[in-house]
């Protein structure tokens, strides 16, 4: 029996739900993307809150996304995608595969949060107009500094796979791999010019991403309408001023 996943994040933002849809796109996963179904069929964000405060759910999660999955309800993006990525084929060969691409996910997730904190340092219920000051200085040292410094050590990861440097974990496709990929794709939109300094030094980071997006399925996905463009309410926001 086919599984129908329910994938449940802000419908109008790719943030952190898009790594998880990047998986299940990648894997050709039967799924739904609730909140961007019309309210007449129980989508929109009044049915993620709804959910979110559903009583009937004993282990709530704190904020999307989570998924759903009979009677499974996981939250947390790297914890999605470590219950996902063997029953996509997306978490490599074994325990130790699986352990290792849990381990990247949650180096990813560590950068998305630097990220998200170029723009909201301060609080992330303040307007970034009020703390702009401190973005600026703040994005300084992740450009010049973390940017790098996360990228080379994903160069080194991929020169050190014994099985090569066209994925992260052995020969095959992981949600690590399609998650670096959307983390170099925020970072170029966010950051052009710190991003395409870092990738020049990062040649097999660059390849891997390069590659990932011709894959059919994540082809045809970043060509639909299902993928969200990039804008100034996710996590990767383009301001001239954080790009230095």
């Amino acid at each position: 029996m086919t599984t129908t996943y329910q994938l449940h994040y802000w419908p109008t933002i790719q943030g952190r739900g898009e790594f998880v849809r990047l998986a299940l796109e990648a894997a050709g996963a039967d799924y739904v993307d609730v909140a961007r179904l019309p309210e007449s069929k129980g989508g929109g964000e009044s049915a993620l809150g709804d959910r979110l405060d559903d009583p009937e759910i004993v282990r709530p999660s704190f904020a999307p996304p989570f998924l759903i999955d009979g009677d499974i309800v996981v939250g947390q993006t790297a914890a999605i995608l470590l219950y996902l990525g063997p029953r996509l084929g997306l978490a490599g060969v074994g325990e130790s595969d699986g352990l290792w691409t849990h381990q990247l996910q949650l180096t990813i997730a560590d950068v998305v949060a630097e990220a998200h904190d170029t723009h909201h340092p301060i609080s992330t219920g303040a307007y970034y107009e009020d703390q702009r000051d401190a973005a600026v200085q703040r994005a300084r040292a992740f450009r010049e500094e973390r940017i790098p410094k996360f990228l080379n050590w994903f160069e080194r990861v991929l020169q050190r796979n014994p099985a090569g440097s066209s994925h992260l974990v052995g020969d095959v496709l992981t949600y690590a791999d399609l998650s670096l990929f959307q983390l170099v794709d925020g970072l170029r939109y966010a950051f052009p010019k710190a991003a395409a300094r870092a990738l020049a030094a990062t040649p097999a980071v660059e390849k891997l991403h390069d590659n990932v997006r011709r894959r059919q399925r994540v082809h045809d996905y970043l060509q639909s309408p299902r993928r969200i463009a990039f804008n100034e309410d996710g996590i990767f926001r383009r301001y001239a001023e954080l790009d230095g």
